[in-house]
């Protein structure tokens, strides 16, 4: 009868160290979009204040965002960014992306079937009135022109530089290695931001893109400037940045773009890998890498 009564007791133990582990192990991820409004997201559009969606850019259809210029006659450099309403710093980040239709008249050559999403960015509210493009690291997504190569999820540096391939490169945009992908359809694509330290780009579940310690670099896209880019666009408090060069980047805003070609975004997630990382807590979650030191018990 004892060693029945022991038997119990060691299976209920099993069983509730199992329960435990399930717990801690399941991944808590955040939905950025709730599918029904751009409610938690602050807009903000070159030459406008901020939460002035200017000719009804960013718009919610079918539980996606959409970025549209049906509105428009002239793209006229109202390039623009959605921010979500919480920095991050170590997480993962998920979403789904495709470009529709043709280019707003006005628009760049170079941003045809062209956007992208920025991280580690600065807030919506401390962009200049002019300014085109945050301060921040952008997975730059390209579409197929229907011929040659043309890679997405690749980095553009707005103000900022990257160590690639163990080095300080100041290239502004660093391709990736994905595949293209002509047409309409829907990319999925991935990234593992690990704040100041390294991040990866990952495009339909293959790793294309691969660097680490981002910082705040003194010229806004290319240093022949020499630091006078930023006035080109429209970065007219650019003494703040140039303050800050060099410091490293771990945290920051996520924005979606609108850079003149219509683009859908939908199923745009999040998991904190930042958190109580005591196993004695009750928030305490086995993927965490970055303790926040804010622990329930």
């Amino acid at each position: 009868m004892k060693s029945f009564q022991n038997f119990i007791i060691i299976t209920f133990l099993l069983c509730s160290c199992k329960m435990e582990n399930n717990e801690t192990n399941k991944e808590e991820w955040i939905l950025l979009f709730n599918g029904k409004d751009l409610s938690g997201w602050d807009i903000k559009i070159a030459y406008n204040n901020i939460n002035e969606n200017f000719k009804n850019t960013f718009q919610v259809k079918d539980s996606m965002i959409r970025i549209v210029y049906n509105q428009y006659q002239n793209f006229d450099d109202k390039y623009g960014h959605m921010y979500y309403k919480t920095p991050y710093s170590y997480y993962k980040l998920k979403f789904d992306y495709r470009f529709v239709g043709d280019q707003t008249p006005g628009g760049e050559n170079w941003n045809i079937r062209n956007s992208g999403v920025m991280f580690h960015s600065q807030s919506a509210k401390s962009n200049a009135f002019e300014q085109h493009f945050p301060v921040s690291l952008e997975i730059q997504l390209l579409g197929g022109l229907g011929v040659n190569e043309r890679t997405t999820a690749n980095l553009c540096t707005p103000g900022t530089a990257v160590y690639f391939k163990d080095k300080l490169d100041f290239t502004h945009c660093i391709s990736s290695e994905s595949k293209t992908y002509h047409g309409d359809h829907w990319v999925h694509v991935e990234a593992i931001i690990l704040g100041n330290e390294s991040i990866v780009h990952i495009v339909e579940n293959d790793t294309v893109l691969k660097y680490t310690r981002p910082e705040i670099d003194k010229n806004f896209l290319s240093k022949e400037y020499q630091g006078n880019d930023w006035d080109n666009f429209g970065v007219t408090n650019k003494e703040i940045w140039l303050d800050k060069a060099g410091k490293s980047i771990g945290e920051g805003y996520i924005a979606l773009q609108a850079e003149s070609h219509p683009v859908d975004f939908k199923n745009i997630e999040l998991l904190n890998l930042c958190g109580c990382m005591d196993k004695e807590a009750k928030n305490y979650k086995s993927y965490f890498i970055k303790n926040n030191n804010k622990c329930i018990y």
